[in-house]
């Protein structure tokens, strides 16, 4: 398998795809610490994570696992709910912030990608393709309910409190299980799917506006 992934359309595909990784990252991360900031924590601030640059945000491990595997994660942005004038709500936004911008930006590269893909070459489009498909991976995968995705963070809010013991158990096995669930191929049953459905409803929309 790794010698496929070296083999010269995989790397080229792999350098074309990795600006859309790129992006879909230092979005995502930098929506947390613009929520973050605006629930009243300004601990990413200072910790120079509200910045669009990747290399403040990359994990290198989650990088390698989005090009290998299709599926990864970022250096998660730190915060202080103690900081936010509602906790709850503080963290149940800035959870969900990174996903909906990485929504937004897939559903932005796609209307991009409808409206100029038959005129620019075939890197520009792949790239722009990579652009709306790993904006729309990375908010899907960042959704799920396991430790220490986003998704794991809204749905803790909600646990009554002996659930949240249990969660704070199995959270500390978080990172294991995600690498377990990526390297076996499990998450291409569960992400892949939704991620073309959302792809099917968008062009549903793009189509209502281009008539």
């Amino acid at each position: 398998m790794l010698l496929n992934s070296f083999s010269p359309d995989r790397l080229q595909m792999m350098l074309l795809s990795l600006p859309g990784i790129l992006i879909a990252m230092s979005f995502h991360e930098m929506a947390h610490g613009i929520a973050a900031e605006s629930m009243g924590d300004n601990t990413a601030e200072l910790a120079g994570r509200v910045s669009l640059n990747p290399f403040r945000h990359l994990s290198l491990l989650g990088t390698l696992s989005m090009l290998f595997f299709g599926f990864g994660w970022a250096k998660p942005v730190p915060i202080n709910s103690y900081n936010f004038r509602n906790k709850r709500k503080g963290i149940i936004v800035t959870s969900l912030a990174g996903c909906l911008t990485n929504l937004l930006l897939g559903f932005i590269s796609l209307l991009i990608i409808r409206l100029i893909g038959n005129y620019v070459n075939t890197y520009v489009y792949y790239i722009l393709y990579y652009i709306y498909y790993y904006n729309l991976i990375f908010a899907v995968f960042n959704l799920l309910p396991i430790p220490p995705l986003d998704g794991s963070q809204v749905l803790y809010e909600f646990l009554p409190y002996k659930a949240k013991q249990t969660y704070n158990q199995v959270a500390r096995y978080g990172n294991f299980l995600l690498l377990i669930l990526i390297i076996t191929g499990v998450f291409s049953y569960i992400i892949v799917p939704v991620v073309n459905w959302i792809g099917a409803f968008y062009n549903m929309i793009i189509n209502i506006f281009l008539g």
